[in-house]
C-alpha cells in the first residue's frame, strides 16, 4: 500500500522496536539478522486495517438482543443500556470488542465518544496493545435518544479536558478528538467550539452524519441550507473533520465536502442491516470520483452486529456494482485502500500507519493462505477482498508487538473475556429491565 502500490512476492521485512526498518526482497547483500524470525511463507502480509467508526465499550454486552423492526425505539434502548454500565463493565466489553477487532485484522479504530469511563478502558487499550482514537460524546440540545444534555459551556469543557488528558497516551497509541454526537443534536456554537478545540490541539473532529429527511428539512428551514453547506458556512468543515456514515447527502454536498478537505467514513455493514438505502441513494462512487478521502467503519456490535472491517471492505466493493449495474465501480484495489491507507489519512495517522513502508509503525496482519478460501491464488488483492475474511488471520502485530500469534491471543485468555462479558450482559439486562425475547421460543 505504498505510493507505488507494490505487491512484493517472496519478500521480507524487518522491525526494530515499533517501526519497519527494511522491506523488500531478502537480498543476500542486506543484513536481515533479527532476534526473532517469523516464518511467513505461504502468507499474505498487509497493513493493519483501520476501522473509522466503531462503538466498542457497550454494544457487545447485549449483542444480538434487538429485533430488526424496532425503528425509533432502537437507539433510546441502546443508550439507556449504555448509561447503566459501570467502569468495570466498560473495561470488559471494550476488551472483547478489541479482541474481535485484532483477531480479524483491525489494528486501529475510532470509538466515536460513547465510552464513558476512559480511565477504565485505557487499561483495555494498554493490555491489548491496540491503536485507538477516543473522545467524549456530547450534546447540548434535547434529543429522543436518551443522550444526556449538557450546557454548551460544560460540553466544550469536557471536550477540552478529554483531549488534554488522553491525547498521545500509551506511547502515542491513543489519540483524543472532539466528538459532539451530531449536528442534529449539537448547537452551532458547540460545533464551532469543538472545531476550534480540534484545531488548537492539532487533533480531529468527528460527527455522526447520517442525515434523515426530517433533519435535512429542519436544517433547511432553520438555516436555508442542507447540512453539509451549513457546516461549511459556519467554519466546521476541514481537513481534520471526519463525518460518519455519510448518508442523506446530495451531489452538491459531496462537492462541498471535497472542496473543504473533510473526510467521510462509510459503514456498509450497519447501513444495509438498518435499511438506510445506502446502495440505492448513497453517493460513495461520487465521493471517490470527487477525490474525497473515504474510509471504512462498521458502527456498533448491536446494529450491524459485526465489527469486521474486512466485511465492510467486501461490501464497499460489491454493493454499487449491483445497485447501479456497473461492475467497474469501486474495484477491489480501491476497497483495500479504504480499509488501510485511506483510514490512516482519515484519522490523521498516515505518517505512521496504513502502509508497509520503512519508517512507519509496524502494524501488520499475516494471512494464512494455506486455506481453501484463499486458493487458487494469482491476484492476492482479488483473493483478499472477495474470497478471504478474518478467519485466515494468523498473526497480528501492533506497534512492533505480536498480539495475535497462530490464531491465538497473546495478551489474555479469550474464553475468560467471553464468559465475563456474557455474565455482565445478563446482569445489565436484569437490572435495567430491558429485554427483547427471541422470536422463536427458547426451550
Amino acid at each position: 500500500m505504498d505510493s507505488e502500490r507494490r505487491i512484493i512476492k517472496d519478500g521480507a521485512l524487518l522491525i526494530e522496536n515499533d517501526r519497519i526498518v527494511k522491506v523488500g526482497k531478502p537480498d543476500a547483500s542486506i543484513d536481515w539478522d533479527a532476534d526473532q524470525v517469523i516464518d511467513a511463507s505461504e502468507m499474505v502480509i498487509t497493513p493493519g486495517f483501520v476501522n473509522g467508526h466503531l462503538h466498542a465499550s457497550y454494544a457487545h454486552a447485549t449483542r444480538g438482543i434487538f429485533p430488526d423492526g424496532l425503528g425509533s425505539e432502537y437507539l433510546p434502548n441502546v443508550f439507556s443500556l449504555q448509561s447503566a454500565m459501570t467502569p468495570l463493565e466498560e473495561y470488559w466489553t471494550s476488551l472483547l470488542a478489541i479482541t474481535e477487532l485484532l483477531k480479524y485484522g483491525t489494528t486501529c479504530f475510532l470509538d466515536p465518544g460513547s465510552t464513558k469511563y476512559l480511565d477504565a478502558c485505557l487499561s483495555a487499550y494498554e493490555q491489548s496493545g491496540c491503536r485507538v482514537v477516543v473522545g467524549a460524546q456530547v450534546v447540548d440540545k434535547p434529543n429522543p435518544l436518551n443522550l444526556p444534555v449538557m450546557s454548551t459551556k460544560d460540553a466544550s469543557i469536557l471536550i477540552r479536558d478529554t483531549i488534554e488528558t488522553y491525547d498521545h497516551e500509551l506511547d502515542g497509541r491513543v489519540r483524543a478528538w472532539a466528538m459532539p454526537f451530531s449536528p442534529e443534536f449539537a448547537s452551532i456554537p458547540l460545533l464551532r467550539l469543538a472545531k476550534d478545540l480540534a484545531d488548537e490541539h492539532g487533533t480531529g473532529l468527528t460527527l455522526h452524519f447520517n442525515n434523515n429527511l426530517r433533519y435535512i428539512t429542519d436544517c433547511r428551514v432553520s438555516t436555508g441550507l442542507r447540512p453539509s453547506h451549513m457546516l461549511r458556512n459556519n467554519g466546521i468543515l476541514g481537513t481534520n473533520v471526519l463525518l460518519s456514515h455519510g448518508l442523506g447527502l446530495d451531489e452538491s454536498e459531496v462537492v462541498c465536502l471535497a472542496e473543504s478537505g473533510s473526510k467521510v467514513v462509510v459503514c456498509p455493514t450497519a447501513a444495509i442491516k438498518s435499511g438506510f438505502g445506502m446502495a440505492q441513494s448513497g453517493l460513495l462512487p461520487e465521493m471517490l470520483t470527487q477525490g474525497l478521502t473515504v474510509c471504512l467503519g462498521t458502527d456498533a456490535g448491536n446494529n450491524s452486529n459485526l465489527i469486521e472491517t474486512m466485511r465492510s471492505m467486501y461490501l464497499a466493493a460489491v454493493l454499487y456494482k449491483d445497485s447501479r449495474e456497473d461492475v467497474n465501480l469501486i474495484p477491489p484495489e480501491t476497497a483495500l485502500e479504504m480499509a488501510t491507507i485511506n483510514g490512516a489519512q482519515a484519522l490523521g495517522l498516515s505518517n505512521d500507519i496504513g502502509s508497509i513502508e520503512v519508517g512507519k509503525k509496524a502494524d501488520l496482519v499475516l494471512f494464512d493462505t494455506k486455506r481453501p478460501e484463499w486458493r487458487t491464488m494469482f491476484n492476492p488483492i482479488n483473493n483478499l477482498v472477495y474470497n478471504a475474511d478474518g478467519r485466515s488471520v494468523h498473526t497480528v502485530i501492533v506497534d512492533g508487538r505480536v498480539v495475535v500469534e497462530n490464531y491465538n491471543l497473546v495478551y489474555a485468555d479469550e474464553w475468560e473475556i467471553i464468559q465475563k462479558v456474557q455474565e455482565l450482559g445478563e446482569n445489565l439486562l436484569s437490572r435495567t429491565g430491558i429485554n427483547f425475547p427471541s422470536v422463536w421460543p427458547m426451550v
